[in-house]
């Protein structure tokens, strides 16, 4: 029995490609071919966006090789000792995390609007403080330039990154700016010591940024035309610059806690020639967060792993009872493309 067109076929793409197939004899296998794609994105569009958009990231990655306008970065400290995962209570205006012999202090700041009045910003959190911290050092490592314009590339990044470009008092545009404000008005100590001595250094994420106030009314908050990095930041972030696939973190965009893991990850492996083992004592320290329960942290993290393979499907990471097995590898696992000779 000749098929005419299938019901279940309705995009454009695929009902233009079943026409260039009428009146020939692969008509049939080719229908069927199509409905079969039909059936594929509607299961697609049936699945929660977070697994759509893992499903769809790990057969990209598996269809091509990755290629240096997929490559991004972000500076290893922020890889290595994170962000807070969720906003903080009102008033509290300190943050510490630590890791090992390591660790990071946020204090948050000002900044003043264009009448002068002192406003007190949060401490960057969440994924969105991450996303921003990856796109500025991003760009910074692409202008070769400590001083970045951004004013025509920020929204197009949010877009990129999974998000609506709306603004609004509720809009993800409105909340990527907070924390880019928090941001540029936030100060950073990062300390290192080894039980003789201790070295501390100050950093200052962004030593200057342009702003302007919005004229929509709806919008009205502080937006960046340019954002300049400290001499010491850049200087530090062209040696110390971890790559990154932006198709892989688009992956994780909406989670601070995934995102840690594979920025985490990808810095452990860059960094070890033997095999690395780390107990669930030192995970927890790393990545507990918000969890004071550590059975209910074990949960999270194998949860979190699990996705993260599901997307580099070749990452030499395995957990057991004793905590976490990380193997050397080529870039190539971490969907990095590999370096010329």
């Amino acid at each position: 029995m000749t098929l005419d067109t299938p019901p279940a076929i309705r995009d454009a793409d695929l009902l233009a490609e079943l026409e260039e197939a009428r009146g020939k004899f692969t008509f049939e296998f080719v229908a069927r071919r199509l409905a079969d794609r039909q059936a594929e994105r509607d299961r697609l569009a049936a699945t929660p966006p977070s697994k759509r958009r893992r499903i769809e990231t790990a057969a990209q990655l598996a269809a091509k090789p990755p290629a240096l306008a997929d490559l991004r970065h972000l500076h290893s400290v922020v890889a290595v000792v994170g962000l807070p995962y969720e906003r903080l209570p009102t008033g509290q205006q300190h943050f510490a995390r630590q890791q090992g012999s390591m660790a990071l202090d946020v204090t948050a700041g000002y900044l003043r609007d264009t009448h002068g009045k002192a406003l007190l910003q949060p401490i960057p959190f969440g994924p969105k403080a991450r996303l921003i911290m990856m796109h500025l050092c991003s760009e910074a490592i692409q202008q070769k330039s400590a001083t970045i314009e951004i004013a025509d590339t920020f929204t197009g990044f949010v877009r990129d990154m999974g998000y609506s470009d709306s603004g609004g008092k509720r809009g993800p545009l409105t909340a990527f700016k907070e924390q880019l404000n928090a941001l540029a008005a936030c100060s950073m100590r990062l300390s290192v010591w080894n039980g003789e001595s201790v070295r501390t250094r100050n950093i200052t994420p962004i030593e200057q940024m342009d702003l302007w106030l919005a004229n929509d009314p709806d919008q009205r908050s502080l937006w960046p035309s340019t954002v300049t990095f400290g001499p010491a930041m850049y200087e530090s972030l062209k040696r110390h610059a971890l790559p990154l696939n932006a198709h892989v973190v688009r992956a994780f965009s909406a989670s601070a806690r995934k995102l840690d893991l594979y920025f985490w990850l990808g810095w452990r492996i860059h960094n070890i020639d033997a095999p690395l083992k780390l107990s669930w004592a030192a995970l927890y320290d790393q990545f507990g967060g918000a969890n004071t329960d550590p059975r209910d942290f074990k949960r999270h993290f194998k949860h979190d792993l699990k996705e993260i393979k599901e997307v580099l499907e070749r990452l030499p990471a395995t957990l057991s009872e004793s905590g976490l097995t990380i193997e050397p590898a080529d870039p190539g696992v971490l969907a990095l493309p590999v370096k010329s000779k």
